[in-house]
């Protein structure tokens, strides 16, 4: 009978999962991918880092600035849209910068295509977790944004390998095409909501308790709440150092006497940290508090950055990308599924995209500014110790933000538009 039937064995949210996280190993394999072309780039236009660095900037910029609008469209238009433009956009990005003859014609298809692809992919994926769990949405974001960790692993070495063998103009068009080799039917897996399958958020057998007005707050309430300006100031804080080491720490190991590849393995490296501090920090923080844990993640990237100051033998850069790869995983986990705690919703997208834009302001001034100091002073000192401190006003943000009364489930599992 229906009602004696066995339950599936696994849930579908966990396939979901890894949907995004194939999504997200794309989109961020090819934006962080591209501290391997830095050198390549500056020697074949003769700019300078501040020049270079400015491509990576801009499309960070470009991909958390543009989430508010693209969560947005997730909301309207159904995720698998929106998240599948955004695979076609990175990959014609990349292949269109192998022609460049000039800086600007990098900034015009990289920086363009690559921040304009990762913008409508990203916050529409990490939304779709949001949905499918709420007891278990640490463990679950933690999963899934390791594809953000296992693209920074794989594609560097995978660009580096095709710089060395070919030369960076084919390296960009092989890069795309791993990008659409499994972005596509990475997108064509993600299923929008638990309610699409007649499934309920965890697996569970019955819907979860309304809490709030139906549907969850509206945009126009969460920008008027203190949490909401909370996560988006510790988000702008701490994303000016962030971004730093993925522009500039390819070139700062090249300064300091190590050769191209040792560069690439740094981001690499990055990445294999990212990927424990997403698991390990993502599923401890339902138990311990993901307030707390995020705070917690702030405070470990500004001792990384401190340790940084002082790294330029072989063995402290490796620390160094482990560790600070492991506490920026943990962050990347953290704030989707914080911001949900206190937004879940029918609007949840678009509030998630708009704490994002702190982000991209962080993203866009970081290694621009970083590379403009250099270029001035010949060093980095001065934005490494700046990052440092806005970390601190990161944590600050953090201790301000009261824990929600209980996590916000209104609407988290109404169904999606497709």
């Amino acid at each position: 009978m229906p009602g004696n039937a066995p339950r599936a064995r696994i849930f579908h949210g966990w396939v979901v999962v890894g949907a995004v996280f194939g999504v997200l190993f794309v989109a961020f394999g090819a934006a962080y991918s591209f501290a391997t072309f830095f050198n390549a780039l500056r020697d074949e236009f003769g700019a300078t880092r501040s020049d270079i660095s400015l491509v990576f900037a801009l499309a960070a910029f470009l991909y958390f600035g543009l989430g508010s609008v693209t969560g947005l469209l997730a909301d309207r238009l159904g995720p698998r849209r929106v998240i599948g433009a955004g695979i076609l956009c990175i990959a014609a990005g990349m292949a269109a910068a192998s022609f460049a003859q000039a800086v600007w014609q990098v900034y015009l298809t990289y920086s363009l295509g690559v921040g304009l692809g990762v913008g409508l992919a990203y916050v529409p994926a990490v939304g779709v977790v949001q949905r499918w769990f709420i007891r278990r949405r640490g463990m679950a974001s933690g999963l899934a944004v390791a594809g953000i960790g296992a693209g920074t692993l794989v594609m560097p070495l995978l660009a580096a390998a095709c710089i060395e063998a070919f030369g960076w103009r084919p390296s960009w068009v092989i890069l795309a095409i791993v990008a659409l080799a499994i972005g596509i039917p990475s997108v064509l897996t993600i299923t929008p909501s638990p309610a699409d399958r007649g499934l309920h958020p965890d697996g569970e057998s019955a819907p979860p308790p309304i809490v709030g007005p139906a549907g969850g707050p509206a945009v126009r309430d969460a920008i008027h709440s203190a949490p909401f300006w909370l996560l988006f100031g510790a988000g702008l804080s701490t994303s000016i150092g962030i971004f730093v080491p993925f522009a500039h720490l390819v070139p700062y190991a090249r300064d300091h006497g190590h050769s191209e590849a040792f560069g690439a393995l740094l981001i690499g490296l990055i990445g294999i940290g990212s990927i424990a501090g997403r698991l390990v920090l993502g599923g401890s923080a339902d138990r311990l508090g993901r307030r707390r844990s995020l705070a917690g993640t702030f405070l470990a990237m500004a001792a990384c950055l401190a340790w940084w100051l002082a790294a330029t033998d072989a063995w402290a850069l490796v620390l160094f990308a482990l560790a600070f790869g492991a506490a920026y995983g943990g962050f990347v986990a953290l704030i989707p599924a914080l911001a949900a705690d206190y937004f879940a919703g029918r609007s949840f997208g678009a509030i998630l995209g708009l704490i994002y834009t702190g982000a991209a302001v962080g993203a866009l001034a970081g290694p621009t500014l970083a590379g403009a100091l250099y270029d001035a002073r010949e060093s980095y000192t001065l934005p490494i110790t700046l990052g440092i401190a806005l970390n601190g006003i990161a944590v600050l943000c953090m201790v301000a933000l009261r824990d929600p009364e209980r996590p916000a489930l209104a609407a988290a599992s109404a169904p999606a538009a497709r």
